[in-house]
């Protein structure tokens, strides 16, 4: 009589069980935009959030040559702390006037974006070079709902932000720092320092003559 085979006959043969691989998107996690939520981020009343944008299009961003002191007198009005001597060339885009303060004989060049989702603060004598952007917003990449974030940035005085560079959120640059061209400044810059690449690095003093 043939041997009737037991699930305990440890001379049984058992097949594996298959192996489910997954692919990199399972095993590490997708971004889902459908569980994006911002409804947290109040940045003012959607009324003057509109009449800003429109305020921003005809004032700053266009090239028509407009005063210099209606540019700042819209910027005032809308909330914005301006000091004296203040240049603003054309096409500068900011977000929103109401968290933006500039101090006296600041240059603002042609084409900065001050993205200011976060409040900004610009000390004395600074300039911001054409195309320059400041910018307060990132997303936490780590979570499947692509959070948005936002940090300040300052730049105290005599600070040079040189055409195209780029001062992420939470960026503080200290007294007379200069990011050079087509840089991005990551980290805090320290004072005196010139800072070049992507991410910015320390590469000389700055000295200045009198």
């Amino acid at each position: 009589m043939a041997k009737t085979s037991d699930q305990h006959d440890p001379n049984r043969s058992v097949s594996p069980k298959p192996t489910v691989l997954l692919d990199s998107s399972q095993q590490r996690g997708q971004t889902d935009f459908t569980r994006f939520n911002i409804s947290w981020y109040k940045p003012g009343p959607r009324w003057k959030i509109l009449l800003w944008f429109l305020a921003n299009s005809v004032f700053l961003k266009n090239y028509l040559p407009l005063p210099i002191a209606l540019k700042t007198g819209i910027l005032r009005l809308f909330g914005a702390k301006v000091g004296q001597g203040v240049v603003i060339k054309p096409g500068v885009n900011i977000k929103y006037p109401w968290l933006l303060h500039v101090g006296n004989q600041v240059w603002i060049g042609e084409q900065v974006w001050i993205d200011n989702l976060s409040e900004v603060s610009i000390g004395n004598n600074v300039c911001l070079s054409q195309g320059a952007m400041l910018l307060t917003g990132n997303h936490d990449y780590s979570r499947s709902t692509f959070d948005l974030t936002t940090q300040p940035i300052t730049l105290a005085d005599g600070v040079w932000i040189g055409a195209k560079a780029i001062v992420c959120a939470g960026v503080r640059c200290e007294s007379h720092a200069v990011l050079a061209v087509n840089s991005v400044a990551t980290h805090s810059l320290e004072a005196y320092g010139i800072y070049q690449g992507n991410p910015a690095v320390w590469v000389r003093q700055r000295t200045i003559k009198a």
